[in-house]
């Protein structure tokens, strides 16, 4: 049986963290050729020489995801190197720092808006045009549950995370026909370290901190970085060839349900 993404190319922003590494791993897995992107150059490497040894098709490229010509040059080496990109999983995000709106750092608010939303729209400016060119693609962008409600406290998270909903439908009307789709995933709580750093803000004890969050699902548990991945690939996959301009909620049901053993 043919591997999913077999013959295909697929660049992955801040793949090495864990959402975006187990992505990567899980593209590779299925037969992707995969460009690894992030910041952080001495993780990025590690990851690349895992997936290395594994024996999968994958490279690196360092990158701040949020800088305009670092973006346009990772999407350059991407064509440069594989010859044409055909998904790109825009994941590349921070939680920042927590406050009341009305007592959050400015310079904190600016940072989050800068990397999250602002790296997200460069991301699809320069991947975009290649794929509109040839006339097939798949994006998937990283939304979060908080696209959908109010999280006390992440103002600036939560602005990016609804604006990260409102760039995907936009790319989505604009790209459609011409062969390109564009939608997003909105995680809830996964254990990642981006969630264990909000989570030392919030609570003396992690791991009760962890579990009090998980409650927020009915499944009453964290979600894993792999259950995100999952959706991704499928996203960005021939299979899910008529879904454009949506967003997936992967939270385990906080967002669509009420728990009843309250």
């Amino acid at each position: 049986m043919a591997k999913r993404h077999e013959g295909k190319t697929m660049i992955v922003t801040g793949a090495a963290g864990s959402i975006g590494y187990a992505t990567a791993e899980i593209l590779a897995r299925e037969g992707a050729q995969v460009m690894l992107v992030d910041i952080d150059a001495p993780k990025l490497d590690e990851r690349v020489k895992a997936l290395s040894d594994a024996g999968h098709t994958v490279f690196g490229h360092h990158a701040d995801c949020a800088d305009e010509k670092q973006v346009q040059a990772y999407a350059e080496a991407a064509l440069s190197r594989m010859g044409r990109v055909d998904g790109f999983f825009n994941n590349a995000g921070i939680e920042g720092a927590l406050a009341p709106t009305h007592e959050y750092d400015i310079a904190m608010f600016d940072k989050i808006l800068h990397v999250n939303l602002r790296g997200m729209f460069l991301g699809l400016r320069f991947v975009l045009p290649d794929m509109v060119k040839r006339g097939y693609g798949a994006v998937v962008n990283t939304a979060s549950i908080g696209s959908e409600r109010g999280l006390a406290g992440a103002c600036a998270y939560n602005a990016a995370k609804h604006g990260a909903v409102g760039l995907t439908r936009t790319a989505a009307s604009e790209v459609a026909q011409k062969g390109v789709r564009v939608n997003c995933v909105m995680p809830g709580v996964i254990e990642t370290p981006l969630l264990v750093g909000m989570l030392e803000q919030m609570f003396d004890d992690v791991a009760a901190g962890m579990k009090k969050l998980g409650e927020v699902a009915t499944l009453n548990r964290v979600g894993q970085p792999r259950e995100v991945g999952d959706v991704v690939s499928f996203l960005l996959s021939d299979e899910a060839s008529y879904v454009n301009g949506a967003k997936w909620e992967i939270d385990g049901g906080a967002l669509a349900t009420i728990r009843n053993d309250l």
